[in-house]
């Protein structure tokens, strides 16, 4: 029987039921965390029919026997498992492996979770009842950031969005897969409770995408969704932050901007910024003003919360819209 908070035995399970939620976890070398995860699947207080589906792959460790003693105890508890693997001597990748959990599992619906995180006991219970009545949105915890971990979906919408990216190593298989989500017209619900204890560590396959990866799909996607119907706009931030994006823009892209913009009297003083690795000549020159002197819109790269309010209190004094006026880049 489950710990504190779960009742896994109260589920029902067996031949003829269907499977509402199955909790997809993608495995590779994570003894050091795995019997934490798989106990918060066990301690979930879900009453409808759930199920666990492992991939794991390759891993040289003990993560195969970790696995198959927790199979027994949540099948025990009325929780089918399902486990697959690549036994080949090389792993194909995260985005294979969730993949493949998924095809291999046959819910309603997808709960994503990583093998070195931790589900609240509530988790899957509250972005059910959430889910049901959102059939095309990514459910995930209150947080600064959307993190896969908390996914929660339809199986109806992965497959309408399309598999994750299978590249491997250094691909950043989410970041893809929701650009998708959002390019088909998917929405974020968020659930406003604690759900997931995310861990952070040199081993996480998160620090095998490189930042300036992550900052290249950025940059096209704002291209794609954004800047391609705009006929010019200025970047918030004549410092490091904006003049990075300027230089990343294509250079259809960088015709369009008409100015910087800030609160820096020396940046403003100097009067405009040079593009000196542009191969134009004469090299271009982007004027550099005071924010209430700047035109809209606006590609905003000032971190919020970070000026004690200031940067927010200059942006609400000019009466803006955030996705017309303006879109935080940051």
């Amino acid at each position: 029987m489950a710990e504190a908070g779960g009742t896994a035995g109260s589920r029902p399970a067996g031949p003829g039921c269907g499977v509402q939620v199955s909790v997809i976890v993608p495995v590779h070398n994570s003894e050091c965390w795995l019997d934490e995860c798989l106990k918060s699947v066990w301690e979930q207080d879900f009453k409808q029919t759930m199920e666990l589906s492992v991939f794991n792959d390759a891993s040289k460790d003990s993560s195969a026997e970790i696995i198959a003693k927790w199979k027994i105890k949540l099948e025990d508890a009325g929780v089918p498992v399902i486990i697959g693997s690549n036994n080949s001597s090389q792993p194909r990748g995260v985005g294979f492996a969730k993949n493949q959990a998924v095809i291999q599992s046959s819910g309603a619906y997808l709960c994503f979770l990583d093998s070195d995180d931790v589900m609240m006991p509530q988790r899957v219970r509250l972005q059910y009842e959430a889910a049901i009545q959102h059939p095309n949105s990514v459910f995930t915890s209150h947080g600064p950031t959307v993190i896969m971990p908390t996914w929660f979906c339809s199986r109806e919408w992965f497959y309408h969005v399309g598999k994750f990216d299978e590249g491997g190593k250094g691909v950043p298989e989410d970041l893809l897969f929701f650009y998708k989500h959002i390019q088909k017209g998917g929405e974020v619900v968020r659930v406003n409770h604690c759900l997931l204890l995310y861990r952070y560590h040199p081993q996480a396959a998160t620090h095998s995408v490189l930042e300036e990866t992550i900052w290249n799909h950025r940059v096209r996607f704002l291209e794609d969704r954004v800047l391609s119907s705009w006929t010019s706009f200025t970047i918030w931030n004549a410092g490091k932050q904006g003049k990075k994006l300027y230089r990343s823009l294509s250079p259809a892209t960088r015709k369009k901007v008409t100015a910087f913009c800030d609160v820096d009297e020396k940046k403003i003083t100097r009067g405009f910024y040079t593009f000196e690795e542009s191969e134009e000549r004469p090299k271009p020159k982007i004027p550099i003003c005071h924010f209430r002197e700047a035109t809209p819109p606006f590609i905003i790269c000032v971190k919020l919360d970070l000026t004690g309010g200031a940067f927010e209190t200059n942006l609400n004094m000019l009466n803006l819209k955030e996705g017309v006026d303006y879109y935080h880049f940051n």
